[in-house]
């Protein structure tokens, strides 16, 4: 069964930080792209993070110096790392791969109070 399984989301104040995880079962992970989306209320689903298999990396604007994506292809495993989170960063936040959608997982709730 193909999952997807987001994870080590929470609460934590301004300046705060917090380590994701995404497994992904039931596919092949290593010859994908990862993406890493938020979804805050009455918002879009944004693009975040993107790590290729190569190892190279991109982020949004918004979080360029604060998040650090990484995968581990031998735990079918990728993180983001978020530094100095602000409350912008509050949202639902999904991973997925690239190209090839898989169905979305339940998401990690990260909110961050002022």
């Amino acid at each position: 069964q193909v999952q997807l399984v987001e994870s080590g989301g929470g609460l934590v104040q301004t300046g705060g930080s917090l380590r994701l995880s995404c497994v992904v079962s039931g596919t092949i992970f290593s010859i994908y792209a990862m993406n890493w989306y938020r979804q805050a209320p009455g918002k879009q689903r944004e693009l975040v993070a993107r790590i290729t298999i190569g190892g190279t990396t991109n982020y949004a604007g918004s979080v360029k110096g604060r998040f650090t994506i990484s995968r581990d292809n031998a735990k079918n495993t990728v993180y983001l790392q978020m530094n100095s989170l602000e409350p912008e960063d509050t949202a639902v936040y999904y991973c997925n791969r690239d190209p090839n959608k898989l169905p979305w997982g339940q998401g990690t709730q990260v909110t961050v109070s002022s």
